[in-house]
């Protein structure tokens, strides 16, 4: 299959629409949205059109539908606010021209500049037939707007149509130009000054791969709009929809881009793709869904789907949302499992996890986080294992709690998967013993970790309430320099190198003070180090090898 139908090309909003084209935004895209905030960001570009001659306004897709028409898959905000800009210049023509001032040519200029940037008139009806139409609950409203050039008199406006015509009413009341001929070149500088990167596709399937590449280089497209054209598109085929039913299927969609948020959405409909399918690739996700909705049903069910989880995904990434207060209490253990999991950045274990929660009791799905947990310290955070084969065994893991053949955690922890990922304890012990992490830029993820330890020991400690104390100094002094020699920057980050202190009072004292604060204290692992005569690299090694083994048995996954 083709990519692309044309190369990306460079073309000012003049040569997009000053041309027999007409551009469709899809009846599902989401509605118009800008407000004064970037409306007043475009004007200050449009102001300094008089010092450049180019402003760069970035990417538009667009998806052919014939020769002359074009489905806006990206960019719509922009062409529309664009537009209004243009539209509210000539609303300042018009003015003139009921004032008398230049009438004939200034109506020969409305004229020209309609059938140029808007469209053509009915000759009877004098609605004009636009170059831009909006999706259905923008399309009346903005034909108004080019019919009328003014707000249209209506009762009862949804919050979209009323951003539609606040923004034309805010250019309007701009400085365009006081005569006919500057109002025109005003025109023609804006149209001829912004400038965008034209992307045509043949498909959804091409607009989706051109989503996923801008995305993954930092041009951040609206890849939910994209789903739901493709999903409404299906859910609508062969079936003529009432306005209330759209309106259903419109509410739904935004309540579950409301949960999650656009930055999450597409990481939930990878993990919830991958509880009920075999894995595929980010490029080849959503020719994958789309192969799975062939008909309105299908396409109705994975939209209830789509509902159901949402808040869950939404909910696992975040333990402390009140979402949690409507579950049943037994959820509540798994708070400390799904704050690791935030903590440090962790989210292979949702795709189980959103499985579990539909399918385990909250006692079984307690007890999985817990393992999963487990899993993700060994695997991920010390040992630094294969994300690939990780991703692969929870998807195989997720798909047979989804299909009910893993019903407890026992299931799953003894599952080949699980296993496999598993690291043996003498693997993690070695990992551990010379592990470092960078504490000035992990130390909450330390705190964590050394706290947790501790809990395994008998003593409960909040590592919010810790600080991290070098045993070592990060910045020594001779004393400490004679200790470790050259070795000396080598040992700062290492996990055998901090303890935890209710208060960082030592600083770059020497061990033996230390040594008497640490068996004053009541963190296990302070009065531990303090069992050492000196501190040096021996000294470390021995204590740091001492601290693997009560990592191994913190995070242990039962094992008989």
């Amino acid at each position: 299959m083709t990519f692309m139908l044309m190369e990306p090309s460079n073309q000012t909003f003049q040569e997009l629409i000053g041309n027999g084209v007409k551009y469709q935004v899809p009846r599902f895209q989401r509605d118009y949205a800008w407000d004064r905030e970037q409306w007043e960001d475009l004007w200050v570009d449009i102001e300094t059109l008089g010092e450049e001659q180019y402003h760069y306004m970035g990417y538009i897709v667009l998806q052919r539908k014939s020769q002359h028409d074009f489905a806006v898959i990206d960019g719509q905000q922009r062409l529309v606010t664009l537009s209004l800009v243009i539209l509210a210049a000539m609303r300042n023509l018009q003015i003139l021209v009921a004032k008398g001032q230049d009438a004939a040519a200034n109506q020969e200029r409305l004229q020209v500049l309609t059938g140029r940037y808007v469209g053509s008139k009915n000759p009877i009806s004098l609605k004009v037939d636009s170059k831009l139409s909006l999706n259905r609950n923008n399309s009346a409203n903005f034909k108004a707007l080019c019919s009328l050039l003014a707000v249209p008199n209506k009762r009862g406006q949804t919050y979209t149509n009323k951003l539609l015509n606040k923004c034309f009413t805010f250019f309007a009341e701009k400085n365009l130009g006081d005569s006919g001929q500057a109002i025109a070149e005003f025109i023609e500088r804006v149209t001829s000054g912004m400038v965008f990167t034209k992307i045509v596709v043949q498909d959804d399937l091409n607009a989706y791969k051109v989503f996923e590449t801008l995305n993954a280089r930092g041009v951040q497209l609206s890849t939910p709009d994209l789903l739901k054209n493709a999903l409404f598109s299906v859910a609508t085929k062969n079936a003529a929809l009432s306005d209330d039913d759209l309106d259903e299927l419109d509410e739904s969609w935004s309540e579950i881009v409301s949960q999650l948020g656009e930055s999450n959405f597409t990481d939930f409909i990878r993990y919830h793709y991958h509880f009920q399918a075999p894995l595929v690739t980010k490029k080849d996700l959503f020719a994958a869904i789309r192969k799975r909705l062939d008909t309105p049903e299908q396409a109705y069910q994975y939209l209830a789907s789509l509902s159901y989880y949402a808040p869950v995904y939404a909910s696992l990434l975040n333990p402390q949302d009140d979402w949690w207060g409507n579950q049943a209490v037994a959820y509540r253990e798994a708070k400390k499992y799904l704050l690791a999991f935030e903590l440090f950045t962790v989210k292979q274990p949702l795709t189980i996890l959103m499985a579990a929660f539909r399918e385990f009791t909250p006692e079984e799905f307690v007890t999985l986080s817990k393992y999963l947990y487990a899993l993700t310290v060994r695997y991920t955070i010390i040992c630094h294992l294969s994300p690939n084969e990780q991703e692969s065994a929870y998807n195989q893991i997720a798909i047979k709690i989804h299909t009910k053949a893993f019903t407890r955690a026992s299931h799953v922890k003894n599952s080949e998967a699980f296993k496999k990922l598993y690291p043996s304890d003498a693997a993690f012990a070695n990992a551990f013993e010379f592990h470092k992490m960078p504490s000035r830029r992990a130390a909450k993820q330390i705190r964590f970790l050394l706290a947790e330890i501790e809990a395994y020991l008998g003593h409960k400690t909040d590592c919010d309430k810790t600080t991290l104390e070098h045993i070592c100094p990060y910045h020594p002094d001779a004393e400490w320099d004679s200790y470790f020699g050259e070795g000396i920057n080598d040992i700062q980050d290492r996990l055998g190198n901090v303890v935890l202190m209710a208060k960082d009072d030592l600083k770059r004292s020497g061990f033996t003070e230390k040594k008497a604060a640490y068996r004053q204290g009541h963190h296990p692992l302070a009065r531990q180090v303090a069992t050492y005569e000196r501190w040096d690299l021996a000294s470390l090694n021995a204590y740091q090898a001492w601290l693997a083994q009560q990592a191994v048995a913190t995070w242990q996954v039962p094992y008989s």
